[in-house]
């Protein structure tokens, strides 16, 4: 979450597909189950993608970057020449040979069925939970993601826009201009407030509350200091729903103080006494 260059490569090279144990989700990459069966947590995922393009020359390149995510998001359906209904961008194979592959195959679309591929093909190295999670996957997701992929290309101005909150391509070109290139903001905490979380946290969520001092340090805006706190997001970088579902709702009050959640997201402030350390 802090170092948005590995970040990059983890939403653009493929991890290895296998498990050391049934407990071991590293065959998701940078993605919970919850994340590619409701496809939610991609805002954060394609603006760093779009990062990630659109600074690779000295001079931000929108257009090429709007191709990279559509090279990344595409499927291998019937080509059509309307923006309105094309989600099949094979003709960047030649410029985006890693984002999408000649029948129009893109990264995510990809990822997600060598996720399936592999529960499919060695059960025995993965949970119940996990199979049943990919067969929920593969019912819905290929006409569902192909809706999205749709959306996304909606200009923003669009008067015939069904729906309200859809993400688009625009926003994310936009929020990448505004965020600039990709950095690596990882740091050491001061110990003092290395030993307020040693006190304060159990050893199994400390990881997670320093993480949420980092992130904190490194995202909150001068007029503010509230941060936004992409839950969802911060799931996949540990690799399970444990910080959603355990460590954050019972175990780091004495970290943060965060607004109710809605839909992956919630925005937080630490805590007075972390502040005072700060």
């Amino acid at each position: 979450m802090l170092n948005e260059i590995e970040e990059f490569k983890a939403y653009t090279q493929f991890p290895k597909y296998n498990a050391n144990g049934k407990r071991d989700m590293s065959f998701l990459g940078r993605f919970t189950f919850d994340m590619l069966i409701k496809q939610i947590g991609l805002h954060r995922v394609l603006t760093n993608i779009a990062r990630g393009y659109m600074y690779a020359t000295d001079t931000p390149d929108i257009e090429r970057t709007r191709c990279a995510l559509q090279a990344w998001c595409s499927l291998p359906t019937e080509k059509k020449d309307d923006w309105k209904a094309n989600t099949n961008f094979s003709e960047l194979y030649d410029i985006f040979p890693e984002l999408v592959d000649k029948d129009g195959c893109g990264w995510f679309y990809r990822h997600v069925h060598n996720i399936c591929d592999f529960v499919k093909c060695d059960p025995d190295s993965v949970s119940k939970t996990a199979i049943k999670k990919c067969d929920t996957l593969k019912k819905g997701f290929d006409k569902e993601w192909e809706k999205k992929v749709i959306r996304f290309q909606v200009p923003i101005f669009s008067s015939s826009t069904k729906g309200s909150w859809i993400l688009r391509f625009d926003d994310i070109l936009a929020d990448a201009l505004e965020l600039g290139k990709l950095k690596n903001n990882d740091f050491s905490l001061p110990d003092g407030i290395k030993d307020y979380i040693q006190k304060n946290v159990l050893t199994s969520s400390a990881r997670s509350a320093e993480l949420l001092v980092k992130y904190y340090i490194v995202n909150k805006p001068d007029d503010t200091d509230k941060v936004v706190l992409p839950i969802t997001n911060i799931d996949a970088y540990f690799g399970n729903g444990n910080f959603s579902k355990k460590w954050l709702p019972k175990e780091l009050d004495s970290v943060i103080i965060r607004d109710p959640q809605s839909n992956g997201v919630s925005r937080y402030s630490l805590h007075e006494k972390l502040k005072q350390l700060l």
